[in-house]
């Protein structure tokens, strides 16, 4: 009795500690560990129990000229891989331009005319045969993200769209280990093929990318969250302490200095003179056509010989000899340590008598020569 109570006593603090949505939650059979709930079966004609369609559901696309010659060599395995799928019906029209994809009597799946029309953007959107076909897997999905109109300006467009790209590819190349997604840039599109969470980040770049936000940043995130991933203690916890913030280095513009307020008047501004006034001023107006193009062609020719002057003379410019510069005689420093003949027998005057006593003369030590005798 003593043990039912206890038990009591737990259930009733366990419920209380989960709340009113816990209370009356009772085990599943289906919880327990290794169950995968987003995992879905693939979809099989015993699945479709309301039998064929009611009506015909189809979708047409445009493809450019030049992948005309390419999809009429894959078409036959285009149709060979619709109808494999779910008998989905496909039709290319060249005169148009067009293919188009409808459902069958035989279609089972209803999904798969939307997987359909996929299928045939992508191959229009320049994604190779080979590539495309795995859009028909479940786990697979596509985007086909439009950057024409993100950037007015078309050099400015074409430098952030080879941005992407990167450097023989490895910028995008980066982006698809990353996300797990195939990612093909084409005129004014990006097509990407992959899950749904990797799509999400694709789109999130292309569009920070045109947005004048380098991709190095996005994926130097996506590195370091990929390694925080793989650390089963940092998964359940928040990252934002370990991922960078970047800050914009823009410096702001320079503002315009606003013009000074002009003074109002209520008069109108007086009126220019017109090419009639000013002929009229000049005298112009009064010559004849002959004058006139004597008058033109007089000062065209002192316009020539004007400028046949000034050439001649920046000709000549180049054969004037530059100035040598003046070789003057170096004038002793100031500073300069080198004793002067006056500071030298100054200085021999102011020494001490003892000294100078001590001094012999050298005239008394040599012996004069004698003087030779005249010739009578």
């Amino acid at each position: 009795m003593a043990e039912d109570d206890a038990n009591h006593l737990k259930e009733t603090t366990s419920q209380a500690e989960q709340g009113k949505k816990g209370r009356y939650r009772r085990d599943k059979p289906w919880d327990v560990d290794g169950t995968d709930h987003w995992h879905m079966d693939a979809f099989s004609p015993e699945d479709n129990k309301g039998g064929p369609f009611l009506e015909e559901s189809s979708f047409a696309v445009l493809f450019p000229q030049y992948r005309e010659k390419y999809l009429r060599e894959v078409w036959p395995q285009v149709t060979k891989a619709l109808n494999e799928f779910s008998h989905i019906a496909c039709e290319l029209n060249l005169v148009e331009g067009s293919m188009t994809v409808r459902t069958t009597r035989k279609t089972y799946d209803p999904y798969a005319i939307i997987k359909a029309r996929d299928f045939i953007k992508l191959l229009a959107r320049s994604v190779p045969f080979q590539q495309a076909v795995k859009i028909f897997q479940d786990d697979v999905a596509s985007d086909i993200i439009k950057i024409g109109g993100m950037v007015r300006n078309k050099e400015r467009f074409v430098k952030r769209r080879q941005r992407l790209i990167g450097p023989n590819g490895a910028t995008l190349k980066a982006i698809e280990l990353l996300t797990g997604c195939y990612v093909l840039v084409q005129g004014n599109t990006v097509s990407a093929m992959g899950p749904f969470r990797g799509l999400k980040q694709v789109q999130r770049i292309v569009e920070d990318c045109m947005n004048n936000v380098h991709p190095i940043y996005s994926i130097k995130t996506l590195m370091i969250k990929h390694e925080l991933a793989k650390d089963p203690k940092l998964v359940q916890e928040n990252w934002d302490r370990f991922l960078p913030t970047f800050k914009k280095r823009n410096p702001p513009k320079k503002k315009k200095p606003k013009g000074t307020k002009k003074e109002y008047t209520p008069f109108p501004p007086a009126p220019q003179p017109s090419k009639i006034d000013r002929q009229l001023e000049s005298g112009e107006y009064f010559l004849s056509e002959e004058q006139k193009q004597r008058r033109t062609k007089r000062a065209r020719e002192e316009k020539q010989v004007e400028v046949r002057v000034r050439r001649a003379r920046e000709r000549q410019e180049d054969f004037v000899p530059p100035k040598e510069p003046s070789r003057r005689s170096k004038k002793p420093r100031e500073d300069d340590n080198v004793p002067s003949v006056e500071a030298l027998k100054n200085k021999f005057l102011q020494e001490s008598p003892r000294k100078q006593a001590k001094m012999v003369d050298t005239r008394e030590y040599i012996m004069e020569r004698p003087k030779a005798k005249e010739k009578a």
